[in-house]
Parts: C-alpha cells; structure tokens; sequence
C-alpha cells in the first residue's frame, strides 16, 4: 500500500489517480495522519502544496520517524520537505515557474534513468534548493538543462527519492515510468 500525505493541494488528486495505477493508495491530510494506515504502508509520498517546508511540522515529524524503515518519495513540496530535513536550505528562485515545461538532464547514472538522459518536465514551484547541499547517501540525479536548479535526487541506500517537477504533469514526458522504476527500486 502506498500512503499520500496530502499537503492539501490541488494537484494531490492527480498524485493519487498515478500511484494508484501501481498499487492501492491511501490519502490523508498532513493534519489528519492515520496511523494504522501509514505504519502499514510500504511506501510513503510528501503530496506538492502551498507554502515551504518549515510550514509542514508534522510532515517533517513522520520524515524523520520513518526515513530508513519506508520507501519515501517527495514530489514538489515534497522534495523541498525531504532536503529541508536534510538540512538543505529551501530559498525563493528568481523566476515562479508555475505550469512551466522545462527540460531536465539526468547529471549521473541513477536508478532511475542513465546518465545524459534528456526529458520535459512539468513544474509548479518558486522555491529550489540552495547550493551546496550535502547529506550522506544523497546525490543530485537531475538538473534543469537551463537554470542548473536540482531537480531530482536519490538516496538507494535509505529509498528516498524526490522530485522538484510534478510527475503526474501532463507537461511531464515518462511521468507514469519514473513512478513505475521508483516502486520498483
């Protein structure tokens, strides 16, 4: 089972309808976590949402509670909310890209997809990650091929991925298969 927390955004939706396509989903608000379902969920996803990690306590509270013992995925906010408790710094990018197509490049091998590796994405976002950033296990997968802004990043050891751009989108090419090779890893 896989378990969304929902930022309380208007894309979670969408979230739910793709990861559903891979498993059954359960979805909660931040504020409203159900326990028996979280702790019976092999996977964990942090749903996009208004505002910037700081704002979610009780997300980062269940990060840190089940990093290591859950497949956690971050997707917008999500992302943010995972580097946040990483101890990234999330700061204001200079252009909002809201429904924004940009062009990512996968920066190393990954589990994901091989290095080099070109595609459009769907973004939604005015924060990014300040660098640099370093955290163990945690590697920078992803780059916009314009600005250099972290897009995705990946930690095999600990199965925590995230996601600056929304792959639910349908701005976003492969959206369905990057899902699918997450819940696979």
């Amino acid at each position: 089972m896989i378990y969304i927390i929902d930022h309380k955004d208007s894309f979670t939706h969408n979230v739910v309808h793709q990861f559903s396509n891979f498993d059954r989903v359960e979805c909660d608000n931040f504020d409203e976590i159900n326990q028996y379902k979280i702790n019976k969920a092999k996977v964990i996803v942090f749903s996009p949402g208004p505002g910037s990690p700081k704002d979610y306590p009780i997300s980062s509270k269940i990060y840190k509670k089940y990093k290591r013992k859950k497949k956690i995925i971050g997707i917008c906010l999500g992302f943010q909310q995972i580097l946040h408790n990483e101890n990234g710094k999330i700061i204001e990018q200079k252009n909002i890209y809201h429904g924004y197509q940009s062009k990512v490049k996968v920066i190393n091998n990954c589990a994901l997809f091989k290095k080099n590796r070109t595609f459009k994405v769907g973004r939604y976002n005015s924060l990014k990650l300040k660098e640099p950033f370093y955290a163990k296990n945690f590697e920078i997968t992803m780059r916009c091929t314009t600005s250099n802004v972290a897009m995705a990043i990946e930690n095999n050891i600990d199965k925590i991925y995230g996601f600056q751009f929304h792959p639910e989108s349908f701005l976003t090419e492969n959206g369905n298969l990057l899902i699918k090779k997450i819940l696979s890893t």
